[in-house]
């Protein structure tokens, strides 16, 4: 009940501009007739000019999501990568949501800073662009000049990048996210269907990473990490990270000169190669998820840039650290397996493993599971990435896994959201890029150094500072056990020859009873047969 009035906001938002006409748009006329009679009569009654229904389509789905919130332009930003699977018009109007979000003041940005740091503007930086370069959902960036320390040369005079963090999100998110796991609930006691998507546990994952993105001093060490991931790689460059001018409202790095990815055209002209920036870019999206098990989370266009100064030109440049997922060995391994298995057509091998990770139940027939698989994915191999939908074999494959009660596994919702963005990178680069031809002979590589001897060898040498700890102590832990190894044996037999005697004790004495009784009995007896014959 606290959450209606955020809930009342939301429904008169989507109103006001108009996307009841969408709803509507799509309902079968004769089906809905008595749902849009129930709605459409109170809207009669709404006043005109309180009613933005002269704009586009598109312009009122953003402008909506615009008001509604961060939570709801980060799901637009994950929306206009799918032109595949939105009318051209509205995947226009949801890509300026990546980094057209209109800004917060200038000047409320600027005391942040100075309070942030604790010094005057003058005295940290040479100069300061009052007006942002970008404005996202949650921050905002200048551009500056730093001025540096003398005890650390590579500082002074440093071209900068200062993010700033939007004043009064977490109140704005913590309500947000309160509606979501309220949704996500009720999801879960109504829906049997909806409860196997976990709604609890990724409403869970989606509330950690969006408080992760309000703290920028956890952004700025994802970035450190993500830079030196690449640091021996030519295929990423990641803007430095000057920490000594970094909290946790304000983040200082290196300015990046490059042109959004999203600029075909400018691009082109550049002289980039495109289809080489695309297969490079399918490439970092496997290394890190395989290699490093550490991958930026938040591959819209608005974040990728591709460089254009001498040294680097031509390569991706990260930007937004603020999402970022992270993989266990089990999760690499298991993937792994299955891309491979799917690039082979191994279905039978595709349904084995979910079986074995419990995606599915533990007596679902195999066969059964690989008959579905195989008729979902077959038709989309040896073909280009401009003729298949990602976004169509995932929702097959989700009408598909209904039948065998596939359970939704939350640490990877990032993932699959990642490799969504990829896919949209990718078609707007090269649209005849073979997603599958590319991935394949990485993940053979991969595949081969962890069970190979290079991944043995790696192993090896990660576990020897562990190593050089015990060996000097396996003698000593050798005796020890070989001591208590040889003093339980003693313990043991004395226990049991106590038990022994004190059973034979106990039989004696049964036996010398049996015994009387006996006696006794069989003189009886032949006292009374004495009797009766004399």
């Amino acid at each position: 009940m606290t959450r209606l009035p955020r809930l009342h906001k939301i429904i008169w938002t989507c109103l006001r501009h108009g996307l009841d006409e969408q709803a509507f748009a799509g309902l079968h006329a004769r089906r809905y007739q008595g749902l849009r009679r129930l709605i459409g009569a109170p809207l009669s009654l709404w006043p005109a000019r309180q009613r933005s229904l002269a704009a586009p389509r598109g312009e009122r789905i953003r402008l909506t999501l615009e008001t509604l919130g961060p939570i709801f332009v980060k799901f637009g930003q994950v929306l206009s990568t799918r032109r595949d699977l939105l009318p051209e018009d509205i995947a226009d109007e949801l890509a300026k949501l990546q980094d057209q979000v209109p800004p917060f003041d200038s000047e409320t940005a600027l005391a942040i800073v100075r309070k942030s740091l604790g010094q005057p503007l003058e005295e940290v930086f040479v100069h300061f662009e009052v007006q942002p370069v970008a404005s996202a959902s949650i921050a905002q960036v200048h551009f500056a000049t730093l001025r540096g320390r003398a005890d650390k040369p590579e500082t002074l005079n440093r071209e900068v990048a200062v993010k700033v963090l939007r004043p009064g999100m977490l109140e704005v998110i913590e309500s947000d996210l309160a509606l979501l796991h309220v949704i996500a609930g009720l999801v879960d006691r109504l829906s049997e269907d909806g409860r196997r998507l976990k709604p609890r546990e990724v409403v869970a994952e989606f509330d950690t990473y969006l408080h992760d993105e309000l703290d920028l001093l956890r952004e700025a060490a994802n970035a450190s990490q993500l830079r030196r991931n690449f640091s021996k790689g030519g295929l990423l460059r990641v803007p430095e990270v000057f920490w000594g001018w970094c909290r946790g409202d304000v983040m200082t790095m290196e300015r990046m000169h490059g042109i959004p990815i999203s600029r075909v055209d400018e691009l082109r002209k550049a002289g980039v190669d495109l289809p080489t920036l695309a297969r490079n870019g399918v490439e970092i999206f496997f290394t890190q998820v395989f290699r490093d098990g550490f991958f930026h989370a938040d591959m819209h266009p608005g974040n990728i840039f591709v460089s254009t100064e001498k040294e680097s030109f031509g390569r991706y440049v990260a930007l937004d650290f603020g999402i970022v997922g992270s993989l266990s060995d089990f999760d690499k391994n298991y993937l792994a397996q299955n891309f491979l298995a799917f690039f082979n057509r191994d279905y039978h091998r595709v349904a084995v493993l979910h079986v074995e990770s419990g995606w599915v139940p533990a007596d679902t027939r195999v066969e059964a599971l690989e008959g579905a698989i195989r008729a979902v994915c077959e038709p989309y191999f040896d073909r280009p990435l401009r003729e298949i939908s990602l976004g169509m074999v995932l929702m097959r494959l989700f009408q598909t896994s209904r039948r065998f009660n596939v359970e939704i596994q939350p640490q990877l919702v990032l993932l699959q959201k990642t490799l969504l963005n990829v896919e949209g990178l990718g078609r707007q680069l090269d649209p005849d890029l073979d997603l599958w031809t590319t991935a394949k002979p990485f993940l053979e590589r991969w595949t081969h150094d962890q069970i190979g001897w290079r991944g043995l060898l790696d192993r090896l040498r990660a576990e020897a500072p562990q190593w050089a700890q015990l060996l000097p102590q396996i003698p000593r832990l050798v005796h020890d056990a070989l001591a208590r190894k040889a003093a339980q044996p003693t313990a043991a037999n004395a226990a049991l020859l106590a038990q022994i005697l004190a059973e034979q004790r106990r039989t004696r004495l049964l036996l010398a009873v049996l015994t009387g009784m006996t006696g006794l009995i069989l003189a009886s007896a032949l006292g009374v047969w004495l009797g009766l014959t004399y």
